[in-house]
Protein backbone atom coordinates (compact mmCIF):
# COMPACT_ATOMS: atom_id res chain seq x y z
CA UNK A 1 0.00 0.00 0.00
CA UNK A 2 1.47 3.76 -1.14
CA UNK A 3 2.24 5.59 2.54
CA UNK A 4 1.50 9.83 2.39
CA UNK A 5 3.48 11.65 4.97
CA UNK A 6 1.46 14.98 4.84
CA UNK A 7 2.78 18.14 6.65
CA UNK A 8 0.92 21.06 7.20
CA UNK A 9 -2.29 18.74 7.64
CA UNK A 10 -3.94 21.05 9.65
CA UNK A 11 -3.15 24.06 7.44
CA UNK A 12 -4.93 25.72 5.01
CA UNK A 13 -4.42 23.79 2.14
CA UNK A 14 -3.32 20.71 3.09
CA UNK A 15 -6.20 19.57 5.37
CA UNK A 16 -8.43 19.43 2.26
CA UNK A 17 -5.97 16.85 0.49
CA UNK A 18 -6.51 13.94 3.72
CA UNK A 19 -10.04 12.81 2.45
CA UNK A 20 -9.50 12.78 -1.23
CA UNK A 21 -5.92 10.63 -0.53
CA UNK A 22 -7.79 8.51 1.01
CA UNK A 23 -10.29 8.17 -1.25
CA UNK A 24 -6.67 7.48 -3.84
CA UNK A 25 -6.23 4.33 -1.19
CA UNK A 26 -3.49 6.10 0.60
CA UNK A 27 -2.39 5.40 3.99
CA UNK A 28 -2.31 9.18 5.21
CA UNK A 29 -0.22 9.80 8.06
CA UNK A 30 -0.74 13.62 8.76
CA UNK A 31 1.73 15.97 10.63
CA UNK A 32 0.69 19.05 12.63
CA UNK A 33 2.68 20.99 15.47
CA UNK A 34 -0.65 22.22 16.67
CA UNK A 35 -4.04 20.81 18.24
CA UNK A 36 -6.30 18.86 15.83
CA UNK A 37 -10.00 19.63 15.29
CA UNK A 38 -13.10 17.52 14.75
CA UNK A 39 -13.25 17.94 11.78
CA UNK A 40 -9.40 16.92 10.79
CA UNK A 41 -9.81 13.90 12.94
CA UNK A 42 -12.87 12.68 11.12
CA UNK A 43 -10.80 11.48 8.02
CA UNK A 44 -9.33 8.16 8.08
CA UNK A 45 -5.73 9.09 8.80
CA UNK A 46 -3.24 8.33 11.42
CA UNK A 47 -2.31 12.19 13.39
CA UNK A 48 1.29 12.84 14.48
CA UNK A 49 2.44 15.89 16.28
CA UNK A 50 5.69 17.22 15.80
CA UNK A 51 7.68 20.10 15.64
CA UNK A 52 9.45 20.17 12.25
CA UNK A 53 11.74 22.72 12.91
CA UNK A 54 13.36 20.02 15.33
CA UNK A 55 15.72 17.90 13.43
CA UNK A 56 15.60 15.09 15.75
CA UNK A 57 11.75 15.26 16.00
CA UNK A 58 11.60 14.71 12.08
CA UNK A 59 14.37 11.88 11.95
CA UNK A 60 11.90 10.42 13.99
CA UNK A 61 8.91 10.35 12.63
CA UNK A 62 10.45 9.74 9.26
CA UNK A 63 11.84 6.48 10.89
CA UNK A 64 8.58 5.95 12.65
CA UNK A 65 6.11 6.28 8.97
CA UNK A 66 8.41 5.08 6.23
CA UNK A 67 6.42 6.85 3.89
CA UNK A 68 6.48 6.05 -0.23
CA UNK A 69 5.27 9.80 -0.62
CA UNK A 70 5.87 13.32 1.09
CA UNK A 71 3.56 15.85 0.61
CA UNK A 72 5.13 18.99 1.96
CA UNK A 73 2.82 21.74 3.31
CA UNK A 74 4.62 22.63 6.33
CA UNK A 75 5.88 26.34 6.90
CA UNK A 76 5.54 30.09 8.07
CA UNK A 77 2.53 31.49 6.63
CA UNK A 78 1.08 34.08 8.80
CA UNK A 79 -0.02 37.15 6.49
CA UNK A 80 1.34 40.47 6.78
CA UNK A 81 4.54 38.61 8.98
CA UNK A 82 5.48 35.72 6.54
CA UNK A 83 6.78 37.26 3.71
CA UNK A 84 9.36 39.13 5.65
CA UNK A 85 9.81 36.71 8.49
CA UNK A 86 13.57 34.88 9.18
CA UNK A 87 11.60 31.96 10.20
CA UNK A 88 11.36 31.12 6.69
CA UNK A 89 15.22 30.67 6.33
CA UNK A 90 14.33 27.52 9.24
CA UNK A 91 12.01 25.95 7.53
CA UNK A 92 14.35 25.88 4.16
CA UNK A 93 16.70 23.64 6.21
CA UNK A 94 13.75 21.64 7.74
CA UNK A 95 12.63 20.79 4.27
CA UNK A 96 15.66 19.78 3.32
CA UNK A 97 16.59 17.69 6.31
CA UNK A 98 12.96 15.96 5.94
CA UNK A 99 13.22 15.72 2.16
CA UNK A 100 16.74 13.86 3.12
CA UNK A 101 15.64 11.14 5.78
CA UNK A 102 12.56 10.55 3.82
CA UNK A 103 14.53 9.76 0.64
CA UNK A 104 16.79 7.77 3.04
CA UNK A 105 14.08 5.43 4.45
CA UNK A 106 13.13 4.66 0.73
CA UNK A 107 10.58 7.18 -0.25
CA UNK A 108 9.73 7.04 -3.46
CA UNK A 109 7.86 10.76 -4.70
CA UNK A 110 7.83 13.64 -2.86
CA UNK A 111 5.92 17.24 -3.56
CA UNK A 112 6.30 20.15 -2.50
CA UNK A 113 4.06 23.27 -2.20
CA UNK A 114 5.68 26.38 -3.74
CA UNK A 115 4.49 30.01 -4.04
CA UNK A 116 3.67 32.22 -7.20
CA UNK A 117 6.26 34.40 -5.33
CA UNK A 118 9.03 33.15 -7.13
CA UNK A 119 8.61 34.50 -9.92
CA UNK A 120 9.51 38.14 -11.37
CA UNK A 121 6.15 39.82 -10.48
CA UNK A 122 7.33 42.41 -13.54
CA UNK A 123 6.10 39.34 -16.10
CA UNK A 124 2.71 39.37 -15.17
CA UNK A 125 1.56 36.14 -17.10
CA UNK A 126 3.76 33.23 -15.13
CA UNK A 127 4.98 30.33 -16.92
CA UNK A 128 7.24 27.60 -15.29
CA UNK A 129 8.95 27.08 -18.74
CA UNK A 130 9.42 30.93 -19.55
CA UNK A 131 9.18 33.22 -16.70
CA UNK A 132 12.21 34.34 -14.73
CA UNK A 133 12.28 33.65 -11.11
CA UNK A 134 13.29 36.37 -9.26
CA UNK A 135 11.51 36.77 -6.04
CA UNK A 136 11.60 40.42 -4.11
CA UNK A 137 10.52 38.98 -0.48
CA UNK A 138 12.31 36.49 1.79
CA UNK A 139 9.80 34.16 1.53
CA UNK A 140 9.76 33.75 -2.21
CA UNK A 141 13.87 33.39 -1.78
CA UNK A 142 13.40 30.58 0.56
CA UNK A 143 10.71 28.71 -1.54
CA UNK A 144 12.97 29.39 -4.77
CA UNK A 145 15.78 28.14 -3.16
CA UNK A 146 14.32 25.09 -1.79
CA UNK A 147 12.99 24.50 -5.00
CA UNK A 148 16.16 25.05 -6.51
CA UNK A 149 17.66 22.25 -4.29
CA UNK A 150 14.54 19.60 -4.37
CA UNK A 151 15.62 19.55 -8.09
CA UNK A 152 19.31 19.01 -7.65
CA UNK A 153 19.00 16.58 -4.55
CA UNK A 154 16.22 14.33 -7.07
CA UNK A 155 18.41 14.31 -9.67
CA UNK A 156 21.12 12.40 -7.76
CA UNK A 157 19.55 10.18 -5.95
CA UNK A 158 16.93 9.54 -8.58
CA UNK A 159 13.68 10.52 -6.66
CA UNK A 160 10.49 11.65 -7.87
CA UNK A 161 9.92 15.06 -7.22
CA UNK A 162 7.42 17.65 -8.09
CA UNK A 163 6.96 21.30 -7.04
CA UNK A 164 3.24 22.42 -7.40
CA UNK A 165 3.61 26.35 -7.29
CA UNK A 166 0.47 28.02 -5.66
CA UNK A 167 -0.77 31.05 -6.73
CA UNK A 168 -4.09 33.11 -4.85
CA UNK A 169 -6.42 30.72 -3.02
CA UNK A 170 -9.42 31.18 -0.47
CA UNK A 171 -12.28 28.91 0.92
CA UNK A 172 -12.86 27.78 4.28
CA UNK A 173 -9.81 27.54 6.66
CA UNK A 174 -8.39 30.77 5.10
CA UNK A 175 -6.53 33.27 7.50
CA UNK A 176 -9.08 36.02 8.33
CA UNK A 177 -6.70 38.57 7.72
CA UNK A 178 -6.54 37.37 3.54
CA UNK A 179 -8.65 39.14 1.05
CA UNK A 180 -11.80 37.24 0.22
CA UNK A 181 -11.79 36.09 3.80
CA UNK A 182 -11.37 39.39 5.49
CA UNK A 183 -14.33 41.61 3.24
CA UNK A 184 -16.54 38.27 3.87
CA UNK A 185 -16.04 39.51 7.64
CA UNK A 186 -16.10 42.61 7.92
CA UNK A 187 -19.32 42.25 5.68
CA UNK A 188 -21.19 39.74 8.04
CA UNK A 189 -20.13 41.79 11.10
CA UNK A 190 -21.53 44.81 9.07
CA UNK A 191 -18.90 46.80 9.16
CA UNK A 192 -17.07 48.37 6.33
CA UNK A 193 -15.10 46.46 3.90
CA UNK A 194 -11.54 48.74 2.65
CA UNK A 195 -10.16 48.02 0.06
CA UNK A 196 -7.55 48.89 -2.69
CA UNK A 197 -8.48 50.46 -5.81
CA UNK A 198 -9.08 46.47 -7.19
CA UNK A 199 -8.16 47.17 -10.46
CA UNK A 200 -4.78 44.81 -9.83
CA UNK A 201 -5.91 41.49 -11.86
CA UNK A 202 -5.07 38.37 -10.13
CA UNK A 203 -5.14 34.22 -10.19
CA UNK A 204 -7.56 32.95 -7.94
CA UNK A 205 -8.50 29.39 -7.25
CA UNK A 206 -10.78 27.46 -4.25
CA UNK A 207 -8.71 25.74 -2.22
CA UNK A 208 -10.81 22.19 -2.44
CA UNK A 209 -9.39 22.56 -6.26
CA UNK A 210 -5.84 23.41 -5.19
CA UNK A 211 -5.82 20.48 -2.92
CA UNK A 212 -7.38 18.16 -5.47
CA UNK A 213 -4.58 19.33 -7.79
CA UNK A 214 -1.62 18.57 -5.32
CA UNK A 215 -3.22 14.92 -4.95
CA UNK A 216 -3.63 14.31 -8.77
CA UNK A 217 0.25 15.53 -8.83
CA UNK A 218 1.37 13.18 -6.34
CA UNK A 219 -0.13 10.13 -7.81
CA UNK A 220 0.94 11.17 -11.21
CA UNK A 221 4.39 10.92 -12.93
CA UNK A 222 4.34 14.84 -13.47
CA UNK A 223 7.84 16.20 -12.54
CA UNK A 224 9.50 19.39 -12.00
CA UNK A 225 7.53 22.88 -11.54
CA UNK A 226 4.28 23.31 -12.21
CA UNK A 227 1.96 26.31 -11.45
CA UNK A 228 -1.64 25.75 -9.88
CA UNK A 229 -3.66 28.10 -10.35
CA UNK A 230 -7.29 29.11 -12.22
CA UNK A 231 -4.97 30.30 -15.11
CA UNK A 232 -8.29 33.09 -15.55
CA UNK A 233 -6.81 36.41 -14.19
CA UNK A 234 -9.83 38.66 -12.39
CA UNK A 235 -10.07 42.12 -11.38
CA UNK A 236 -9.86 42.12 -6.99
CA UNK A 237 -12.61 44.82 -7.28
CA UNK A 238 -14.83 42.12 -9.17
CA UNK A 239 -14.47 39.58 -6.60
CA UNK A 240 -15.08 41.88 -3.79
CA UNK A 241 -18.09 43.71 -5.67
CA UNK A 242 -19.35 39.68 -6.25
CA UNK A 243 -19.03 38.89 -2.24
CA UNK A 244 -20.71 42.88 -1.33
CA UNK A 245 -23.45 41.32 -4.11
CA UNK A 246 -24.17 38.07 -2.59
CA UNK A 247 -24.28 39.42 0.68
CA UNK A 248 -26.49 42.16 -0.19
CA UNK A 249 -23.96 44.88 1.14
CA UNK A 250 -22.59 46.41 -1.83
CA UNK A 251 -22.51 50.06 0.47
CA UNK A 252 -20.44 48.86 3.12
CA UNK A 253 -18.14 47.89 0.39
CA UNK A 254 -15.22 50.62 0.43
CA UNK A 255 -12.89 50.45 -2.79
CA UNK A 256 -9.58 52.93 -2.28
CA UNK A 257 -10.01 53.15 1.42
CA UNK A 258 -6.30 51.56 1.21
CA UNK A 259 -3.97 52.56 -0.83
CA UNK A 260 -2.13 49.67 -3.13
CA UNK A 261 1.56 49.19 -2.63
CA UNK A 262 3.64 50.59 -5.26
CA UNK A 263 5.15 48.17 -6.21
CA UNK A 264 2.17 46.03 -6.50
CA UNK A 265 2.25 44.35 -10.22
CA UNK A 266 -0.95 44.98 -12.52
CA UNK A 267 -1.23 41.60 -13.23
CA UNK A 268 -0.35 38.63 -11.54
CA UNK A 269 -1.76 35.66 -13.22
CA UNK A 270 -0.65 32.04 -13.87
CA UNK A 271 0.32 29.97 -17.72
CA UNK A 272 -2.12 26.27 -16.40
CA UNK A 273 -1.25 24.54 -19.73
CA UNK A 274 1.28 22.14 -17.74
CA UNK A 275 -1.69 21.51 -15.22
CA UNK A 276 -4.53 21.09 -18.13
CA UNK A 277 -2.82 19.20 -20.82
CA UNK A 278 -0.01 16.72 -18.51
CA UNK A 279 -2.37 16.65 -15.58
CA UNK A 280 -5.80 16.90 -17.05
CA UNK A 281 -6.80 19.03 -14.33
CA UNK A 282 -10.32 20.69 -14.49
CA UNK A 283 -11.16 22.57 -11.17
CA UNK A 284 -14.55 22.08 -10.06
CA UNK A 285 -15.61 25.17 -8.87
CA UNK A 286 -15.60 28.72 -10.37
CA UNK A 287 -15.39 31.95 -8.94
CA UNK A 288 -19.29 32.41 -7.97
CA UNK A 289 -19.57 29.11 -6.64
CA UNK A 290 -15.92 29.00 -4.86
CA UNK A 291 -17.23 32.60 -3.15
CA UNK A 292 -20.96 31.13 -2.24
CA UNK A 293 -18.81 28.18 -0.07
CA UNK A 294 -16.67 30.83 1.24
CA UNK A 295 -19.43 32.67 2.49
CA UNK A 296 -21.34 29.85 4.12
CA UNK A 297 -18.46 28.54 5.71
CA UNK A 298 -17.80 32.07 7.22
CA UNK A 299 -21.54 32.56 8.43
CA UNK A 300 -20.79 29.30 10.43
CA UNK A 301 -17.97 30.12 12.15
CA UNK A 302 -19.37 33.32 13.07
CA UNK A 303 -22.38 31.54 14.39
Amino acid sequence: MKKVLVTGANGFIGRHTLQPLVDQGFEVHAVTSKPINSHTVSVNCTWHIVNLLDLEQIKELVLTVKATHLLHFAWYNIPGKCLTSEENFLWVQASLDLLRHFREQGGERVVMAGSALEYDWNYGYCSEVLTPRNPHTAYGVCKNALQEMLKAYAEITKLSSAWGRVFNVYGPYDHPKRLVSSVILSLLKDEPALCSHGNQLRDYLYVEDVANAFVKLLKSNVVGEINIASGKPVAVKEIVLKIAEKLGKPDLLKLGAILASVDEPPLFAANVSRLSTEMSFIPTYNLDNGLDEAIIWWQKQLN
